[in-house]
C-alpha cells in the first residue's frame, strides 16, 4: 500500500513540449506543490507559456491578483466559489434566531463581494469567477444563496468588462437559466466543461467558450469528447485545474499546469486536427476569452 501511494504522490513527468505555445485557461497554483516560479517555469518548458490563476475565495483571490501583478505570464480571475458563498452566509451563527443569521450571513456575503469587487478592477484581474452553481456539496439550504452570488458577479463581470469563468456542477439548466435571466458577459468561459454535446450545441449559440480539462482524455467519457466535437473551434479552451482533474494516463497524481501538452494531444486526435493546428486555436480563443 506504501508503494502505491508513493506512486500517487509522484509527479508525472514532463510531456514532450508543444511546438505551439498555449495557455493553461483554468489552474490554481496556490495549491500546488513548488514555488509558482518553479510551477511557471517548468509549464513554460514544455510550451504552456500563459496561465490564468483563480480565486475561490477572498484570500484566494487577492493572492492570485498579487502573483499576476508579479508575473506578466499570470492573469488573474477573482471570485467566490459556488460553494463558498453559502458557507460564508450561513456561517457559524450558533445561538442566532433566524432573523439574525439571515442578516448577519447578508453582512458578511456582501463584505466579501465587495472585496471581489474591487479586486476585479485591478488591470492585472482578466476575469470574475469562477462563480456559478454546484448542487454536489451544497444542499437545498444553499441554493437560493449560490444564485444570488451568481448574479451578482454577473454583474460585477459586465460592469468591470471582464469575462465570467462559470463553474457548472450538476447544476448545467440552472446556470444557463440564470446566464440568461441575466444577460451573459459578452465573455463567459465554462470552466472544466461537463455538460453534453446538446448543452455545447446551446453554449455555441451563445458564442460561450467552453474550456475542456483532463476528464476529456477519460476512457468512460464519451459523452465528453462528443461534447467537445460539437464545439466550434473558435470557441475552444484547455486548462487543467491543477492540482485537480490530472490527465489520462496519470489520473489519481499531482496536476499541474505543465501537464497542457496531454490533454491537448488527446483533444486533437478526437477532433482528427494536428496538434499545432488545435494549438494554434487555442492560444488565440484563450487570448480572446481572456482579454490580454
Amino acid at each position: 500500500m506504501a508503494a502505491k501511494d508513493d506512486a500517487r504522490s509522484t509527479p508525472p513527468p514532463l510531456p514532450e513540449p508543444l511546438a505551439v505555445a498555449v495557455a493553461d485557461s483554468h489552474t490554481h497554483l496556490d495549491m500546488q506543490s513548488g514555488t509558482p516560479a518553479e510551477g511557471l517555469a517548468k509549464a513554460a518548458s514544455v510550451g504552456v507559456t500563459t496561465v490564468v490563476q483563480v480565486g475561490c475565495d477572498v484570500p484566494g483571490s487577492r493572492w492570485a491578483a498579487e502573483l499576476a501583478g508579479r508575473y506578466e505570464q499570470v492573469h488573474a480571475a477573482v471570485a467566490l466559489h459556488p460553494n463558498e458563498a453559502p458557507r460564508i452566509f450561513l456561517g457559524d451563527a450558533d445561538g442566532w434566531s433566524g432573523q439574525q443569521r439571515k442578516a448577519g450571513g447578508a453582512a458578511a456575503l456582501d463584505e466579501a463581494l465587495a472585496e471581489i469587487d474591487r479586486l476585479a478592477a485591478l488591470p492585472q484581474v482578466v476575469a470574475v469567477g469562477e462563480t456559478g452553481l454546484d448542487y454536489f456539496r451544497t444542499g437545498p439550504e444553499g441554493v437560493e444563496i449560490q444564485k444570488e452570488s451568481f448574479r451578482r458577479h454577473i454583474e460585477m463581470a459586465k460592469r468591470h468588462g471582464k469575462a465570467l469563468v462559470i463553474h457548472d456542477r450538476d447544476a448545467h439548466e440552472d446556470v444557463i437559466a440564470v446566464l440568461l435571466a441575466e444577460g451573459a458577459p459578452e465573455r463567459t468561459v465554462f470552466h472544466c466543461y461537463s455538460g453534453d454535446a446538446e448543452m455545447a450545441k446551446t453554449c455555441a449559440e451563445h458564442g460561450w467558450y467552453l474550456s475542456f480539462a483532463g476528464p476529456v482524455t477519460f476512457k468512460a467519457n464519451q459523452p465528453l469528447r462528443d461534447a467537445l466535437l460539437a464545439t466550434p473551434p473558435d470557441r475552444i479552451l484547455v486548462e487543467t485545474d491543477a492540482p485537480f482533474l490530472t490527465p489520462h494516463p496519470y489520473r489519481g497524481r499531482p496536476n499541474a499546469p505543465y501537464l497542457i501538452p496531454v490533454t491537448v494531444r488527446s483533444m486533437a486526435a478526437t477532433l482528427g486536427l494536428h496538434e499545432d493546428e488545435l494549438s494554434t486555436a487555442i492560444a488565440a480563443n484563450t487570448a480572446r476569452a481572456f482579454g490580454y
